[in-house]
């Protein structure tokens, strides 16, 4: 499966949410995070001509030969895990209660209600508005069942894909969902958002092909994911969005708005408080409420989300019982915080969940952009590495409870790159070193590793091979009178100049223009400013000032978005099945491109030609194979200041919910397959709403 972003942090489609945002929620596997604010350029909101010819076209003669119907689309070779006609999942209670309310929170803000554009910030949850073609299982990798269509063949080339809609699929109107509305929602997207069209680039066109089906066209063959991400699209009214609203005003598609939008997913928005609050209301008559891949979920009445603009005061509100639950990402926090009665006498409970990180990979850390000069070179960011130290920062603040990651697949051993590169690994690598694509030395020679500083003579033997890699960048390092403690007067200088008196000096670090060197570290929020610190105080060490800017989450999401930064605290969220969306990761073409998640400006032709073997690998060992040479590349560039991280999700929460007995294999499932229990709620006390 691949990751869908239609918000401004790597994005998960799920059963429940369909898109999350926010990567905390994502590496957690949480279901509530929903569509969140996406990144695109905006143009009219009206349908271009081509979109409505899309719409009303119906090609027969362009239809391929398919293959029979089936009720499930995967990556996996074999039989899914559910047949056709199968009950419910797994990992459901199929008799769970209906009723209560579940309170979430967020950090930062909102302004739109309309996830297609770029303009403002949409709400966490959004997502439970809507439904997509197909949903995700939770105890499989890459393995889709229909939603919204009750069926899908492709041909043996892949070269399209064809859904069929179910009968009974409604918006919340009444009014059937029809495959105008998926072409209409296809091409809203690809035409509003620049990071949409490039994930959907390869889908030449979407057009009603019968009665209750709709053709995706393809420009190439033997892509096999393509058939599986346009089932994750997110389905909108196309007779909703151009009708006027209440007002008589205009509906655009291409712009912000605060009117809560028609969907056909399990809620609706019943109340928003903007850029504060905003509560969903379960949907009584929800058309897909028996399905089998919705049997078991969406079992609260009301799910709503307080914003917070400050971290320590989202914690404190949350010890005050003003949100049911946390997901914890301070190690202080969860050592000494939560020495509090409501832990003692048990109506805050504790957990670390590892189902998630089961088909997660991970790398997130300080993210170096190319694009910039101070960045440009691959010694400076090499050297970078060397200066940072992590020990330091993991005692002093983490209790030595986190690991540095050291992939940018760390959680996926068969993904990851360890050692050096050997048998198919090693010949695609030497096929395109022969070939003339530039690579690394490294690659064939050492096993990556992050810097260690275990001991003085560690750390003194780190700044010295910085300072020869940032010497090899053209920088360097000097001992210069300090400025603002230097003395002042006749007398003063007199004795400098005679040797009796001398003024105070400081490491200068110098580029190769003799400018001193100054790097922004921006930062969203002040959650990662410790480590921020840290890096800082390591800088100095060899005369570099870092500036760390902590921005409000709109203009974080306006400049990262520009790639107007130096450097951030940010990452990539993979999955078990990696395929076009490393693209939009790691791509030349989106390293210039506004809105991309290639956030580190990566262009390099030897990452461009292993994103193309990942995405055409033939079966599961080509895939690896070449998913662990494109790692193996990407870490001797260094793009990262590698961070760290823990291989289980820290949840605290208050005790008035129950979960099955069994929770699926990738994912905590909350709160879309928990429920609302009355008597923990009784015990525990019930929630001010």
């Amino acid at each position: 499966m691949t990751i869908v972003e239609l918000r401004g942090q790597p994005s998960w489609p799920t059963s429940a949410s369909r898109i999350t945002g926010f990567v905390l929620c994502l590496a957690a596997g949480l279901a509530f995070c929903g569509v969140g604010q996406s990144h695109a350029q905006t143009v009219d909101g009206a349908p271009t001509s081509e979109a409505v010819q899309n719409i009303t076209s119906n090609d027969a003669d362009t239809t391929p030969t398919f293959d029979d119907w089936q009720h499930f689309i995967t990556l996996n070779e074999g039989a899914p895990r559910y047949p056709e006609g199968f009950a419910h999942f797994d990992y459901v209670n199929p008799e769970a209660p209906k009723g209560g309310s579940v309170r979430l929170a967020d950090l930062g803000t909102f302004d739109s209600l309309n996830f297609v554009p770029p303009r403002g910030i949409t709400p966490l949850g959004l997502g439970l508005v809507y439904d997509t073609l197909t949903s995700a299982s939770q105890d499989e990798r890459s393995t889709q069942y229909g939603l919204l269509a009750d069926a899908m063949r492709y041909p043996d080339d892949y070269s399209s894909v064809t859904y069929r809609l179910r009968e009974g699929a409604r918006w919340h109107d009444g009014v059937a969902v029809t495959p105008a509305d998926v072409v209409f929602s296809f091409n809203a997207l690809v035409e509003h958002n620049p990071q949409q069209a490039a994930y959907y680039s390869h889908v030449t066109s979407a057009q009603i092909s019968g009665e209750r089906e709709v053709t995706f066209t393809f420009d190439q063959t033997g892509n096999r994911e393509l058939p599986l991400i346009v089932g994750q699209l997110v389905v909108i009214p196309a007779h909703w969005w151009t009708e006027p609203d209440a007002d008589g005003n205009t509906r655009d598609i291409s712009r912000g708005t605060l009117e809560p939008p028609l969907g056909s997913g399990p809620y609706r928005i019943s109340s928003v408080n903007a850029g504060r609050s905003i509560t969903y209301e379960r949907v009584e008559d929800y058309w897909a409420a028996d399905l089998n891949v919705n049997v078991g979920h969406h079992n609260f009445d009301t799910i709503s989300y307080t914003f917070f603009r400050d971290s320590d005061v989202a914690f404190e509100a949350f010890k005050a019982d003003a949100f049911d639950f946390r997901l914890e990402n301070r190690a202080r926090n969860w050592a000494t915080g939560y020495d509090i009665e409501a832990v003692e006498d048990g109506r805050i409970v504790l957990e670390e969940f590892v189902e998630p990180y089961r088909s997660r990979g991970l790398m997130i850390g300080f993210v170096m952009n190319a694009q910039r000069p101070v960045f440009a070179d691959r010694n400076i960011r090499r050297a970078m590495n060397y200066v940072f130290d992590f020990q330091a920062l993991n005692r002093g603040l983490f209790f030595d409870s986190y690991r540095q990651y050291d992939s940018y697949f760390t959680g996926l051993d068969e993904l990851a790159s360890s050692g050096l590169p050997q048998g198919a690994e090693l010949a695609l690598l030497e096929e395109l070193r022969a070939e003339g694509t530039a690579l690394p030395e490294e690659v064939f020679t050492t096993a990556h590793f992050n810097p260690a500083n275990r001991s003085p003579e560690e750390r003194r033997e780190n700044i010295r091979t910085a300072l020869d890699l940032f010497e090899a960048g053209g920088w360097t390092v000097r001992e210069e009178v300090d400025p603002e403690q230097a003395g002042t007067g006749f007398f003063h200088r007199i004795l400098v100049a005679i040797g009796l008196r001398s003024d105070p000096t400081r490491r200068v670090m110098r580029d190769a223009s003799g400018a001193p060197v100054v790097i922004e570290l921006l930062l969203n929020g002040p959650t990662q400013e410790p480590g921020a610190n840290q890096l800082a105080q390591s800088l100095e060490l060899v005369g570099i000032e870092l500036v760390i800017r902590i921005a409000d989450s709109s203009q974080y999401t306006n400049r990262e978005r520009s790639r107007d930064y130096d450097m951030i605290y940010s990452g990539w969220v993979q999955s078990s099945s990696p395929g076009n969306e490393q693209r939009d990761f790691f791509g030349s073409q989106s390293a210039t491109v506004d809105g991309t998640r290639n956030t580190a400006g990566i262009q390099d032709e030897a990452v461009d030609a292993l994103i193309e073997r990942i995405i055409f690998a033939e079966d599961r060992e080509a895939l690896e194979v070449a998913t662990r040479a494109m790692d193996r590349v990407l870490l001797w560039n260094h793009y990262v200041i590698p961070g760290w991280g823990l291989p289980a999700a820290r949840v605290a929460r208050w005790d008035r919910f129950d979960r099955p007995d069994q929770l699926p294999t990738y994912a905590i499932g909350f709160p879309t397959i928990w429920w609302y229990d009355e008597e923990r709620a009784a015990i525990t006390g019930e929630a001010d709403q």
